[in-house]
């Protein structure tokens, strides 16, 4: 299985390669519309070889996809939560309960009637 997994990385890997290599020419990105950047008397404009653009809009994706699911599943990480919480207090509950039943006995016989 571990094979299968280093096999899945390096033909990613090779892909992403390809993809760098076939898109190393320059193009002009653009931060703000020429409307907007007007506005500001700002230009923001820089020059980067189009594969960062592409691998920068996926890493970009996989962040916001990431972190939208992480809101999403919210509810259900605060119901796990408070599930968890009611098993520990059902447990010492139990504890105690069985402590108290087992007051009175003589130590031995309440030891071997737990194991049981």
């Amino acid at each position: 299985m571990r094979y299968v997994r280093y096999l899945c990385i390096a033909i990613f890997a090779i892909a992403l390669i390809a993809v760098a290599l076939a898109n190393r020419s320059m193009v002009s990105l653009k931060l703000l519309p020429t409307e907007v950047s007007g506005w500001f008397a700002l230009n923001p404009e820089i020059q980067v070889p189009l594969f960062l653009v592409i691998l920068g809009s996926i890493i970009a994706g996989l962040l916001v996809g990431f972190v939208w699911e992480w809101i999403r599943e919210y509810g259900q990480r605060a119901e796990a939560a408070r599930q968890a919480r009611e098993m520990r207090r059902l447990e010492r509950e139990v504890a105690r309960l069985k402590g108290e039943k087992y007051q009175d006995q003589d130590e031995v016989l309440a030891l071997l009637d737990q194991a049981s």
